[in-house]
């Protein structure tokens, strides 16, 4: 298997191999997959006996129509079915909307979903790509992407809420202002594909309003939040007369009898569907405290059912992917194909915690194992990024982003003692809960330094302060094992941003900050520090990127919630 994987991930373009090839490399078992998005509590395993006991049946007979698959839906959502298209998954509505409505240019935010920016070019559009700041934690600006917009001119507007690859979150206002500020266009697209995972807000889609617009199309995806990729199904939400030609593109019979079969079957399934989302919002809470406990890795807040981390520097993310998977059998998605990010990131899909800690002690040994082995380079080893990064990434490590040196390098050439210098407070004697499969003595320097908020290099240098005068000639550095211990790992805020008055639409005031916030800037960025990072990782509210204290449970609903209001329950 391990002489076939860099070619199996070269073939995929901007996406990763299939499961069906991997398990074929690999005697028929496939790897613990931390890189498919779906949701790993539904259907539930009576649901899945139902269906191997019909199989017969539905492979071999056709399927009802779509109108009747549809209308079965509709009916369990509450929604018109004037106003609702169901494809063959959400990619094969993706393919007609760009045929049928995008005339000439679209736009969309970057890192994203990649037939968003795919699909268009392939036919031959303009596509006008918003680049999310790193130094943001990726988080969109809706005030600054209108405006992009309105500086290309473009027709058809995109935004993936929580986006793919980084489960950044707008809340449901703010989407409305945004489809108000761009009302003159010909079409704006809101794909809520992995909105049912999200509990920063009770009601947050904006199917309701698509329905009333001219202008808009709100994408969903069952195969996603149902766990089943494999069958291909998903639908959008308009006004009648876009929905309707959509559906009238579609061949009769494009949803197969799986989907047919699953859409008849979820009347009887509502509670235990709710209670799947309800685990993989706790799951992903406890993934994100897992992650932030690994030395130098950057973990960026989640609507979504996975998690965008920054490795530590000096790994090559195709390098940890490889050996995950050929040591380790755990597949990630390693994003360096993704348009807008690199290979210094990954997406971990939330999965249950018997399943993280398998991929946290994988990590932990690629990372920071045997040190001839491991993926984090020796400080005197240099990188293997691509990215042209890599040298001031090291010179923010080494002086922990304010131009000074860090304790150890300050006491071995003479300077004044640690508590003069600009820097973190002293760490904690070990990281907490301890990380099992992890030498006793810590990191060596690449490893050990916190890792920077992200930003461009111009953004993240700031001046140097004026160093001391005449040190005494510098000595050899003490060993690794006398060093202090590694500080927690920098964990990226998703600031909030405020959206201002807009062409057309009523201003959109800023959200407060985080509550208990310290103030005092992180590492010269000027973002304020997430508290909480030296006892345990990140709180419920920084995972979900929460600017309001945590919302008290609104009472379990009953029987299958409608579409629009499927998330009056917060996990």
């Amino acid at each position: 298997m391990a002489d076939n994987v860099a070619s199996l991930f070269r073939g995929t373009a901007a996406h990763s191999p299939s499961m069906a090839a991997l398990a074929r490399e690999s005697d028929g078992v496939g790897p613990i997959d931390f890189c498919i998005p779906c949701n790993p509590y539904f259907p539930t395993p009576g649901m899945f006996d139902e269906l191997a006991g019909r199989l017969r049946e539905i492979i071999t007979y056709y399927p009802s129509s779509a109108d009747t698959i549809t209308a079965e839906l509709c009916a369990l959502l509450r929604l018109p079915p004037s106003c609702v298209a169901m494809g063959n998954g959400s990619t094969e509505l993706i393919t007609w909307i760009d045929h049928l409505l995008v005339r000439e240019s679209l736009a969309i935010p970057v890192p994203t979903f990649g037939r968003w920016t795919d699909q268009p070019m392939e036919t031959g559009k303009r596509v006008d790509m918003f680049p999310l700041q790193e130094s943001a934690a990726f988080a969109l600006d809706p005030a600054k992407y209108v405006d992009f917009i309105r500086a290309r001119g473009t027709r058809v507007a995109v935004i993936c809420n929580p986006n793919n690859p980084d489960g950044g979150f707008l809340s449901r206002q703010t989407v409305v202002n945004f489809m108000d500020a761009l009302q003159d266009l010909d079409l704006v697209i809101i794909d809520e594909s992995f909105l049912e995972f999200a509990d920063a807000e009770n009601e947050p889609s904006v199917v309701e309003e698509a329905v009333l617009r001219p202008n808009v199309i709100v994408l969903r995806s069952l195969g996603k939040n149902f766990g089943l990729h494999g069958i291909r199904f998903g639908y959008l939400v308009a006004n009648p007369a876009l929905a309707g030609r959509i559906r009238s593109m579609l061949p009769k019979w494009n949803l197969n009898s799986f989907a047919e079969t699953v859409v008849f079957m979820l009347k009887e399934h509502g509670a235990e569907y709710m209670e799947s989302l309800h685990l993989v919002r706790r799951d992903r809470l406890d993934m994100a405290r897992q992650l932030t406990a690994l030395p130098g890795l950057t973990v960026y807040p989640s609507q979504g059912n996975f998690l965008f981390v920054r490795l530590p520097v000096g790994a090559e993310g195709t390098v940890v992917r490889d050996r995950l998977l050929t040591e380790h059998r755990i597949l990630v998605r390693e994003c360096g194909n993704k348009i807008g990010s690199s290979s210094r990131f990954l997406r971990l899909v939330v999965r249950p915690q018997v399943d993280v800690r398998r991929l946290v002690s994988g990590l932990e040994q690629v990372l920071y194992g045997s040190r001839r082995g491991a993926a984090v380079p020796e400080p005197s080893t240099g990188t293997a990024y691509s990215s042209g990064t890599a040298a001031v990434d090291r010179l923010i490590s080494e002086t922990n982003g304010v131009g000074m040196p860090l304790a150890a390098q300050a006491a071995a050439m003479g300077l004044p003692p640690a508590q003069t210098w600009p820097g973190p407070a002293q760490a904690p004697a070990q990281l907490p809960g301890g990380m099992p499969g992890l030498m006793p003595a810590p990191a060596p320097a690449a490893a050990m330094m916190p890792a920077p908020a992200p930003a461009p290099a111009a953004a993240m240098m700031p001046p140097m302060a004026p160093m001391p005068p005449a040190a005494p000639p510098q000595q050899p550095m003490p060993a690794v094992a006398q060093m202090p211990p590694a500080p927690m790992p920098a964990v990226a805020q998703a600031p909030v941003p405020a959206m201002p008055s807009m062409p057309g639409a009523p201003g959109m005031p800023g959200m407060p900050g985080m509550p208990g916030m310290s103030p005092a800037p992180a590492a010269g960025l000027g973002q304020p520090a997430m508290p909480g990072l030296r006892n345990g990782g990140l709180t419920a509210a920084q995972v979900r990127g929460r600017t309001q204290p945590e919302p008290e449970p609104a009472p379990q609903p009953m029987g299958w919630p409608a579409a629009g209001a499927v998330y009056n329950q917060v996990g």
